[in-house]
């Protein structure tokens, strides 16, 4: 069947709140030599669409103004230099952007299979959270097996993968959250213990629940105050890895305790890495992480499916907060 010329699309017309979310009709993306196009069936929405709505996201020079930084769909057509996948193939992608919308153009080594037993929607919830989650906690942050993990903002998209992920691959998980709803299904996705930071002193609890010794590896997207609580956290020679700040990005420090303790602190951005980098972090994930999933010991966790002219929803849903898991827009 030919391909048509125009896609629905979600547009971002203007920096402001979820309603200068907007449907327009945009030309499909062509793939470029070593790209995939791919008709979207569903689309993940994540913490950065919200901040790119709201102009406080810089897209990079080379990428889609259209939000959406992942999908799942089918491929319906390969760049001149494509190999890894042909039309028809059913897959899951990271996006450079471009997300929201009916197709969307991606580099083919970013693209998973759809795990097999999986929805479109809960495939198109794994990429922006699940690479987010091995490059950080596993390659930055080097978190080995029988290593204790604890991981802040549990009950969030990153949150679910990371618990799921370090459970299933041996790690001791501990989580905070805020609420006791959130604690309880933290706890249910294999956090040995969550922690409720609105009633509960976070540091405190940790030590309780490692004797004293704190953590290996803290996965954090909070920042600003919390650091220094998060250096008493760690073990001796533990890394804290920075994902995002959402108590703001200025921190006090203290070096001596660094020093002292042979701390590392570290933290990283995907988006503007180059494709070879997540295609490789695809590749981490296709062999040790994929296999989980198949295997029912990682399962998505969709709080609520919008269909994409709803996207404003969405994004109000996400800014209030109350969801646990994702949040994901089908086409």
């Amino acid at each position: 069947m030919p391909l048509p010329d125009k896609m629905r699309a979600i547009e971002i017309a203007k920096p402001g709140g979820p309603e200068v979310l907007t449907p327009t009709a945009r030309p499909l993306p062509a793939p470029k030599a070593e790209e995939i196009l791919v008709k979207v069936a569903a689309a993940g929405v994540n913490r950065p669409d919200v901040l790119q709505r709201m102009g406080l996201y810089p897209v990079p020079a080379d990428a889609s103004d259209l939000p959406g930084l992942e999908i799942a769909g089918e491929v319906v057509a390969c760049g001149a230099g494509a190999k890894l996948w042909k039309p028809g193939d059913k897959i899951c992608a990271l996006t450079h952007g471009g997300g929201y919308a009916e197709y969307c153009a991606v580099p083919e080594v970013q693209a998973l299979p759809v795990p097999k037993g999986l929805s479109m929607a809960e495939a198109a919830s794994l990429p922006e959270t699940f690479f987010t989650v091995w490059s950080n906690a596993y390659d930055r942050g080097r978190l080995a097996p029988g290593e204790t993990l604890l991981v802040q903002g549990g009950s969030s998209g990153i949150g679910v993968a990371a618990i799921q992920m370090a459970a299933a691959l041996g790690n001791r998980v501990l989580a905070t959250a805020g609420s006791d709803d959130k604690c309880a299904a933290c706890v249910k996705l294999g956090a040995e213990r969550a922690i409720n930071y609105r009633t509960q002193d976070f540091l405190a609890e940790v030590k309780a629940a490692t004797g004293g010794r704190g953590v290996d590896v803290i996965l954090d997207m909070v920042g600003g105050d919390y650091v220094p609580k998060e250096l008493k956290c760690l073990a001796d020679e533990g890394r804290l890895v920075f994902i995002a700040f959402l108590r703001g990005p200025k921190t006090e420090l203290d070096i001596n305790e660094l020093m002292r303790r042979r701390l590392t602190l570290t933290g990283s951005t995907l988006r503007p890495r180059p494709v070879a980098f997540k295609g490789a972090i695809a590749a981490n994930l296709r062999s040790r992480v994929w296999p989980l999933i198949e295997a029912g010991r990682i399962r998505p966790v969709i709080y609520k499916t919008f269909a994409l002219a709803e996207a404003g929803e969405a994004h109000r849903l996400m800014e209030s907060s109350q969801h646990i898991g994702k949040l994901v827009l089908t086409v």
